[in-house]
């Protein structure tokens, strides 16, 4: 899912009304879903507060507002999956693969669970064997040699662009895949799967903020930098007893802080052809 264009560009004092609303009215409830205000109750609200919002502004709060909701009851609740799902698909893309006579060298951990609960990382998995054979794919047909960092242990770091031997950026967190490599890739990306979660944890939460942290860092690259891109799964966790910060998702995706944002089995859609675009900017290069 990319941004939708009426919601880009904006001046940093909507996003500052967007957040004080979520903060002070709430981005969700138990009873109600994800909430929506009308004009009157934003400027009740920040009336409290010794605050005005100006006509063409509030116009556009409430619009975006009644947009994210439906964005996030249309589209990305029905992309998230279960375990169950997730597991499913996982196993069916993994045995078309072998059955076909095609091996994979790409990693597949294992999660963090103990007991019977151990198991592949169903998401992460996916993603790697859809990124492996989309990378593969690509170099058969255009006869390339593009690589794939498909567990980075260390920083993503720039180089200028006139000069390869000159230090650019180096950014603050690691990455859970990068195109070809750390060094000057075209493309980067996040992966947040929550399948056995039964509270939503400041872990979780602290995972969203750290996300827009990396944005901002991306953003902020003078000259040519990565494509930014946010992977996330887990239907209880998430939709079940996270939509409030879904909702800052979407508002991280307007804001510019990733360029694109694969909720659940979107990753068997659009996933393979984000890689091949990935590969066509790394093969211009």
């Amino acid at each position: 899912m990319r941004a939708n264009k009426d919601y880009i560009n904006l001046d940093p004092s909507f996003w500052g009304y967007i957040r004080f609303i979520g903060d002070k009215m709430g981005y969700s409830s138990r009873k109600e879903g994800i909430l929506t205000y009308s004009k009157d109750q934003i400027i009740k609200c920040l009336s409290k507060y010794d605050l005005e919002i100006d006509s063409a502004m509030l116009e556009k709060v409430v619009q975006y507002l009644n947009y994210r909701k439906q964005v996030l009851m249309n589209f990305v609740e029905p992309h998230l999956m279960d375990l169950e799902e997730a597991e499913s698909n996982f196993y069916d893309l993994k045995n078309n693969i072998l059955s076909s006579g095609k091996k994979f060298i790409s990693p597949q951990p294992m999660n963090k669970q103990k007991g019977e609960k151990k198991k592949p990382a169903f998401f992460t998995c996916a993603i790697n064997l859809l990124t492996e054979q989309a990378i593969n794919d690509f170099n058969s047909e255009n006869n390339t040699n593009i690589t794939c960092d498909y567990d980075p242990h260390n920083l993503t770091f720039l180089t200028e662009d006139d000069n390869p031997k000159l230090l650019k950026d180096t950014y603050s967190r690691r990455f859970d895949g990068a195109i070809p490599s750390l060094n000057t890739p075209v493309a980067i990306w996040e992966i947040k799967e929550y399948y056995y979660t039964t509270t939503f944890g400041s872990r979780i939460a602290d995972g969203v903020y750290e996300t827009q942290l990396d944005g901002y860092e991306v953003r902020n690259t003078v000259g040519s930098k990565p494509i930014h891109s946010f992977l996330i799964d887990g239907y209880t966790t998430w939709w079940g007893m996270g939509k409030s910060y879904l909702c800052r998702i979407i508002d991280t995706l307007h804001m510019g802080l990733v360029n694109e944002v694969i909720f659940g089995k979107e990753i068997y859609e659009e996933w393979p052809k984000e890689v091949k675009k990935f590969c066509e900017l790394q093969n211009k290069r």
